[in-house]
Order: structure tokens, then sequence, then C-alpha cells
């Protein structure tokens, strides 16, 4: 398959249960909750995404035509040796793209795999951390995985709703936007009532990358 990729760049991941730690951020185009226009956020399944994952004209971005060409160029951008290789697999929903072949490649170049999904699209096997972060009323089909990172409020997707699934952490993370304050004291006052739930917060925005 060929590979359409938004941006590829190095960083430290922001939020959830791998904050803090070097990664190759790998944003795939296109997601299957809303195309990433602007016309139509309002009729979207998924209405406050505050990501551009439209075409493949950001940084790194570009289309690959082979899984291990897009394992280099994904090499390429990695300064930290060989040990501790980590990639971010995000979006956009990068379910659409990732496949088996992608996953060996990384692989065999030392990368520790995570991804970042909405829960729409069963995971392939060989992947080393998966963080769901469910949307509305979308189903959510992969129920299991090491995170689950909700963003709060959504009165579609309210935290109860959730806690069945076969998950390590659960995480609350407060919507950004104009009542960003109050939807986070609403996440904190969640979370003290319901302390299974953690609280995740977007440190990246907080120390200007990306």
């Amino acid at each position: 398959m060929t590979y359409a990729v938004k941006e590829c760049f190095l960083t430290v991941q922001g939020e959830g249960g791998q904050a803090g730690r070097a990664a190759v951020f790998l944003r795939f185009s296109g997601c299957n909750l809303w195309n990433g226009l602007e016309r139509d956020r309002a009729g979207a399944v998924c209405d406050f995404c505050d990501t551009d994952f439209v075409g493949t004209d950001g940084d790194g971005g570009g289309k690959f035509a082979a899984a291990s060409t897009l394992a280099e160029h994904v090499e390429a951008r990695w300064i930290g040796g060989q040990g501790d290789r980590l990639v971010v697999c995000t979006g956009g929903e990068p379910l659409l793209q990732l496949d088996p072949a992608l996953i060996d490649a990384l692989h065999a170049r030392g990368f520790s795999i995570a991804v970042e999904t909405n829960g729409t699209v069963a995971a392939p096997d060989g992947l080393d951390w998966i963080c769901v972060s469910p949307k509305a009323a979308a189903p959510v089909v992969q129920t299991r995985g090491h995170e689950l990172k909700l963003v709060f409020p959504q009165p579609l997707a309210m935290p109860d709703r959730f806690e069945g699934l076969e998950f390590e952490r659960f995480w609350l993370q407060p919507m950004d936007g104009p009542d960003q304050a109050a939807n986070t004291a609403a996440a904190v006052a969640y979370c003290l009532q319901h302390p299974r739930w953690r609280l995740s917060v977007q440190t990246h925005k907080y120390i200007g990358v990306r």
C-alpha cells in the first residue's frame, strides 16, 4: 500500500503514560470520524479535534510506496542512538494505514511502536503500546490496551461508559478550547470522586513542543 503521512518529527511525548519520553511522531493523514475540513466540522462525529491531518504537506510528510521506505524515514529523524527507540503512530486515525508490513519494518529498526487511536478500528498484532481515545458515540472496537485516554467532557462519551473495558490505565484529559479551565476543574473533580481515573495534562502545550 501507499502510506500517506501528514508529518513526521522528533519530540517528547506530552501526555498519558509515556509522557516525557523521546519519540518520533508519525502522523498519518486521514480520519474516519472527520474529514479535517472546517466546513464539515459541525457535522462530524468528532467536532473538537485540534489537529491538522489533511494532506501530506507537513514537516516530514509525504507519500511512501513501501513500508521499508517509511521506516527508514522514521529512523532518519531519531537522534538518540540504538536504545529506547519509540515511534508514536497517530493521526487522524493511524489504524487506517498502519499494517503488519510497517510494524515489522519499524521493529526491524529497533523501534517500539505506540499507537494513538480512536478505537473504531481493531489494532493489528505486534503493537507495543495501545492508547485508545474514544470520541462521542463512535463504537469502540479496540476494547483492550495499555491506556484509555478520554477527552472530557463529552456528553456522548462519559467515563462510566468505558469502565468495563480492559485497559491498564484510565485517563481523563480536559478538552482544550475556550472552556479549558472549567473542563479541567470538572476533570479534577471527577478524578477525586472516581480515583480509578487519572488526570492527563497536555504538557507539550505548556513547554512549547509539538
